[in-house]
């Protein structure tokens, strides 16, 4: 099991205007090596703070030292120009320097929560360039779409990442979102094992509440315990080719009221007998 970075961060959100853990970097990574997580994702924002403290090379001898690897998020605007992609390529480049030291996984983009009209050679290329320099750190590139922005289904996102061609890019396959937008399992099914880059799951009830992006950061249950067939879902990319790790996400007002170590335990074991029972 794979903690992504919300999954860690206690009472932290992505919808308040300061999205950083009040979990310091040592306790969230100590917490989920004695739960028995094989890796955890930390945003951009907490591993700045956390380089304050600790420096990266201490950072990355905790991870080491607990047996655990990371991954760094969320960078967008990186298909942008003019002032946004000044910001991005700032946030771009310093999480390339980490990654030269810190060694993750992966590095997660985002599409454009603005839903506005794009050109899709100008994406694929764009993808590309990211995707060469993260290689060029020892590491892989993986955009996770969402329903609510341009890149929103699983079609598009692979016609984004194989269009662009870079063995270093590819798919972050978040099963609330393809749940949400109504995917066939049989369509993960169907993804070149090459192009998946993480897996993260979650469950929820049967009809959103609120909006989309407020159903997503607010009401996300522990596996098992919603609607989605998530034992359709891992069994789909089993067969696709993939070996895991198998990441738990879970955003929700109640995970968040939890004490640390209780919601990751509980989200850890929920997605293990999930994915325990569907590869049985």
């Amino acid at each position: 099991m794979w903690a992504t970075c919300w999954t860690s961060a206690g009472p932290a959100s992505p919808a308040l205007a300061d999205p950083r853990s009040p979990v310091n970097f040592r306790a969230r990574v100590e917490t989920a090596a004695r739960i028995g997580y094989v890796g955890l994702g930390f945003i951009h924002d907490d591993l700045v703070v956390a380089e304050e403290r600790y420096g990266l090379p201490t950072m990355k001898q905790m991870l080491d030292d607990n047996g655990l690897a990371c991954e760094i998020e969320m960078l967008s605007g990186w298909w942008a120009t003019g002032r946004q992609r000044e910001l991005s390529d700032r946030t771009r480049l310093d999480m390339l320097r980490m990654a030269e030291t810190l060694h993750p996984r992966e590095l997660k983009i985002g599409p454009d929560e603005d839903d506005l009209p794009f050109e899709m050679a100008h994406w694929q290329e764009e993808f590309a360039a990211l995707c060469g320099q993260a290689a060029d750190v020892g590491t892989r590139v993986g955009i996770e779409f969402l329903p609510w922005t341009n890149i929103k289904d699983l079609a598009t996102a692979r016609e984004l990442v194989e269009g662009a061609g870079h063995p270093g890019g590819g798919l972050v396959v978040d099963v609330w979102h393809t749940e949400r937008f109504g995917t066939p399992a049989s369509d993960l099914a169907e993804i070149p094992a090459e192009r998946i880059i993480a897996v993260e799951l979650s469950d929820a009830a049967a009809g959103i509440e609120g909006d989309l992006v407020h159903d997503t950061q607010c009401n996300r249950r522990f596996c098992g315990e919603g609607s989605f067939d998530l034992t359709g879902d891992v069994q789909a990319l089993h067969r696709a080719g993939w070996r895991g790790p198998w990441g738990v996400e879970i955003l929700s007002d109640r995970y968040r009221e939890m004490p640390v170590q209780t919601g990751m335990m509980r989200a850890f074991r929920t997605a293990q007998l999930v994915v325990a029972s569907a590869l049985g």
